[in-house]
C-alpha cells in the first residue's frame, strides 16, 4: 500500500503540491482552490493495487476537481471508476448538465476518459473511496462501456452488495480468505448491471451478485456475532433469500456457514482477550455469542490446541 500526506510538504507549498504532483500527475485532474485557503488545505490517500484494480481512499478539505478534455488526453485511463461516498456529501457531474448529489454511503460510477467535475458539498471536505477498473481486466466488452457519464447508482437494493464488497475489498491484503479478484470482478458487473450492460440473470451476473452476496451475508455475521440465536434463517432473511440458497452461497468458500460464524467468534474472543487482558473469559465467551463456558473452552481448544487461559497467558506472542 501506499500512502501519502501534506503533512510531509511545508505548509505554503501543500496544495501546489497536491494539485500538480498527486492531482495531475498521479491522479489526471486539474485541482482548484482559492488562494487565500491555500494555507490551510489538508489531503491524504492511500493506493493500493487489488485483483488488477486500483483502490484509492481520499480524505482532504475543500477544493474543487475538474477531469478536462486536456486532462483526459494527457492521461487516458480507458477504465471503469466506482465511487463510494464516505463523506458528508458532494456534487457531482459531468460537462453536459448531467449533475447530481451524492449522499454518505452512496455511490456513482462512471469512465474515466468522460470529462468531469465535483466538489464537496459540506465544510468537511472529501472522503470517499474510488475504484479505477480496467476495461482489459473485464471479460464483458461493450462500448457503451466507455459511454458511462458520471451518475449515481438508481438501483437501491445494489448498495448494500456494493458496500459489503468494498468492505470486503478494503480488508482483501489483510486477509487472504478474500478473493480480491473476484470481489473486483464483481463491483465492475454490479455497476454494469446498474447502468443495463449486464444482464443480472445471466452467468456474469448471477456470478456478481453471488460474490456479493456472500460477502454481505458474511458482513451480516461480524454484525451480530454477539447474538446467540444468530442463525442461517435470520441472516437469509435479512439478505432477501432462501435458506437453501444461503447455504448454496457458502459451498463456494472456503468454509460453511456454521463453520464461518464458529472462526469470526474466535477470533473475536482472541482480539478482546488481547485488547481487555484483565476482563473475564466468561465475559468475552458470551460477548462472543458461544452459548455457554463450556462451548467456547471445547471449540477453542479444538482450533488451537490449548485453553484460553493459556493463549491469554502467551501475551503479546499469542497468534
Amino acid at each position: 500500500m501506499y500512502r501519502w500526506c501534506t503533512d510531509e510538504v511545508e505548509p505554503n507549498d501543500r496544495f501546489d503540491y497536491w494539485r500538480e504532483v498527486r492531482s495531475k500527475g498521479l491522479f489526471g485532474v486539474t485541482a482548484e482552490l482559492e488562494r487565500e485557503r491555500r494555507a490551510d488545505f489538508f489531503g491524504e490517500f492511500s493506493l493500493r493495487q487489488l485483483g488488477g484494480a486500483g483502490l484509492v481512499e481520499l480524505k482532504a478539505s475543500p477544493y474543487t476537481v475538474e477531469r478536462s478534455a486536456s486532462d483526459i488526453a494527457d492521461a487516458p485511463g480507458d477504465a471503469i471508476c466506482v465511487y463510494q461516498q464516505l463523506g458528508s456529501g458532494g456534487w457531482f457531474g459531468g460537462m453536459r448538465g448531467n449533475d447530481f448529489a451524492i449522499a454518505n454511503g452512496s455511490f456513482a460510477t462512471s469512465h474515466t476518459d468522460l470529462p468531469y467535475r465535483t466538489a464537496p458539498s459540506g465544510a468537511g471536505g472529501f472522503h470517499l473511496r474510488v475504484l479505477k477498473i480496467p476495461l482489459s481486466s473485464i471479460p464483458v466488452q461493450d462500448r457503451r462501456m466507455r459511454e458511462l457519464s458520471p451518475r449515481t447508482f438508481g438501483d437501491p437494493t445494489l448498495a448494500p452488495l456494493l458496500g459489503a464488497c468494498f468492505a470486503d475489498l478494503n480488508e482483501a491484503a489483510d486477509d487472504v480468505a478474500l478473493d480480491a479478484t473476484s470481489l473486483v470482478q464483481a463491483l465492475a458487473h454490479l455497476a454494469l448491471i446498474e447502468r443495463g450492460i449486464v444482464r443480472p440473470g445471466g452467468r456474469r451476473g448471477q456470478a456478481a451478485l453471488r460474490t456479493a452476496r456472500l460477502s454481505q451475508a458474511r458482513r451480516l455475521i461480524a454484525y451480530h456475532l454477539q447474538d446467540p440465536g444468530l442463525a442461517p434463517a435470520m441472516v437469509a432473511d435479512k439478505l432477501g433469500v432462501s435458506v437453501r440458497h444461503l447455504h448454496m452461497l457458502f459451498e463456494t468458500a472456503e468454509k460453511s456457514f456454521s463453520q464461518t460464524v464458529t472462526d469470526e467468534r474466535l477470533k473475536q474472543s482472541r482480539r478482546l482477550m488481547r485488547e481487555s487482558p484483565q476482563r473475564l473469559i466468561a465475559d468475552i465467551a458470551a460477548a462472543c455469542g458461544f452459548e455457554s463456558l463450556a462451548t467456547y473452552y471445547r471449540v477453542f481448544n479444538a482450533a488451537y490446541g490449548m485453553a484460553p487461559g493459556d493463549f491469554r497467558a502467551q501475551g503479546s506472542d499469542g497468534r
